[in-house]
């Protein structure tokens, strides 16, 4: 949907997600954990649930490999408008901010029965306070976010993925 630039009210440009190159390290890990389920599924007799075992490992392999592309996105007076699709005022409900591997990511929710979440990677804070203006004159802001039953599942596996370990030299 092209906008006149009158229309317009804050435009920037950032990546699609927030991206953290993982190391050989932690693909080596998930690929180890594939391969033991494998085995377990192998032996049990569970065949069929191999293929979509797999197709999660790929898919995961995928995003953590490939660095995602700059999107601009551009909140207009109708709404906000990212990567060619516009969420409009009227369908929104509320908004709030996570961090995600060092970006801040502004999640809007639209109203029920659904509750889609969209994310949109904010590259500033000089742009996070800007949008703020705007965004607290059509939604509601909430500071701390609702935390769902999936939310807490993903922070509990998150847990269990091992970090990147810092190498630190002394000099000599």
């Amino acid at each position: 949907m092209e906008e006149s630039v009158d229309q317009i009210l804050l435009s920037w440009k950032a990546p699609l997600r927030p991206f953290k190159k993982q190391s050989a390290g932690l693909l080596r890990f998930f690929l180890a954990v594939a391969l033991l389920l494998s085995l377990i599924l192998f032996f049990v007799g569970d065949m069929v649930t191999l293929l979509p075992m797999w197709a999660l490992l790929f898919l995961f392999y995928v995003f953590a490999i490939t660095p995602p592309p700059l999107t601009e996105t551009h909140v207009t007076r109708f709404g906000i408008e990212s990567a060619g699709i516009l969420m409009r005022w009227d369908i929104l409900s509320h908004y709030y901010f996570v961090k995600r591997f060092g970006y801040t990511v502004l999640v809007t929710v639209t109203h029920g029965p659904y509750f889609a979440h969209s994310y949109f990677v904010v590259p500033d804070e000089t742009t996070k306070r800007q949008l703020m203006e705007i965004l607290n004159k059509h939604l509601m802001y909430m500071n701390q976010p609702p935390r769902t039953f999936t939310d807490r599942l993903i922070d509990l596996f998150s847990k269990l993925v091992p970090e990147d370990e810092v190498m630190v030299t002394q000099p000599v």
